[in-house]
């Protein structure tokens, strides 16, 4: 109790204490977190994680809940809830804070006419998760549409600005996300001018697909990250009898092949763990199909999805969620 009043002296009204987790979660999954507060712009991001450090806590920045896992026993420590959500138009080009939502960034660009960034059209993140783990879809990903991401480096305690290029993007990384003392605070996206009519339609056509091809059960999304197609893989892939051919259209346009189609394969469609279960409609989704899964049942699966990968095809699957309290 101490530490909570000095923690809310600090924070103010926005903290709370032993908040449940798992409304906070597109998993629908987690514990209780010991303080939790929620920060209506960048100044309170910032002094939130100074309070933390200031009390020797633990602190995590929670953003749409996607592509997280919370543990059953939920976190021991701040939890910071982002809802710095301001956005605006700069010419050609979109300022977003780390809490607005990825999609409320694409329907304003579809508005003044801005395109380029279709490919984000149904992705339930925030901003600042999708330049933390360069999002990415249908042929496109954040890092090729960020001109500037603005940082917090708790451990310099100083707010820096990030080109394109120190940002080291990568496959679903970043330094970002590498460097645990960098905490985006927002991000300028650049655009460039097109017709409105053309990107609604590509926007609803990709949700569409979305829509037809992920279950509607609670996930994180895709679990796990697609195959790089190096030529080791692809030796791989031809010794269970697939031919080069075969193995060629496999193969998508920035050179990956599909966890999904390894997890298929090792004939691990409709397995289950608990109350989690490998989709029956996209291997690369675990869900939540019984009401008292267990973020421990997750867990679980994705352990034994990743041994039998690994038995049959000797490739490592490595995931796209983040683990929370474990």
């Amino acid at each position: 109790m101490e530490t909570y009043q000095k923690l809310k002296e600090k924070l103010g009204e926005n903290l709370k204490e032993n908040v449940e987790m798992k409304q906070y979660s597109t998993f629908k999954l987690g514990g209780h977190a010991k303080y939790f507060f929620i920060a209506k712009n960048r100044k309170d991001i910032v002094k939130a994680i100074k309070a933390a450090k200031e009390m020797n806590l633990n602190f995590f920045i929670l953003g749409g809940g996607s592509n997280i896992l919370i543990s059953d026993s939920g976190y021991d420590g701040l939890v910071i809830k982002n809802e710095a959500r301001k956005i605006e138009i700069k010419r050609k080009n979109i300022a977003a804070d780390s809490g607005a939502m990825l999609g409320q960034v694409i329907l304003l660009a579809m508005e003044n006419g801005l395109t380029s960034m279709e490919w984000a059209s149904g992705i339930p993140g925030t901003v600042g998760g999708a330049v933390r783990g360069n999002a990415g879809a249908y042929g496109g990903d954040t890092s090729s549409n960020i001109t500037e991401v603005e940082a917090y480096n708790v451990e310099k305690d100083e707010i820096i600005k990030m080109k394109n290029a120190e940002c080291k993007f990568g496959y679903r990384e970043s330094i970002l996300k590498k460097n645990k003392n960098l905490i985006v605070l927002g991000a300028v996206f650049k655009l460039r001018k097109g017709n409105e009519s053309e990107i609604k339609n590509t926007m609803l056509e990709i949700v569409k697909k979305r829509t037809c091809s992920q279950p509607k059960f609670p996930s994180v999304g895709c679990n796990f990250k697609n195959i790089i197609a190096t030529e080791e893989v692809k030796r791989k892939v031809e010794k269970l009898g697939m031919s080069p051919a075969f193995t060629k259209v496999l193969i998508d346009k920035r050179g990956k092949i599909g966890a999904a189609w390894f997890i298929d394969k090792a004939g691990l469609k409709g397995f289950s763990i608990g109350g989690a279960k490998v989709s029956d409609e996209h291997a690369n989704f675990i869900i939540k199909f019984k009401e008292d899964c267990k973020a421990d049942d997750v867990a679980r699966l994705i352990s034994h999805v990743k041994e039998k990968v690994k038995d049959k095809f000797g490739i490592e699957l490595e995931e796209e969620l983040q683990y929370v309290g474990f």
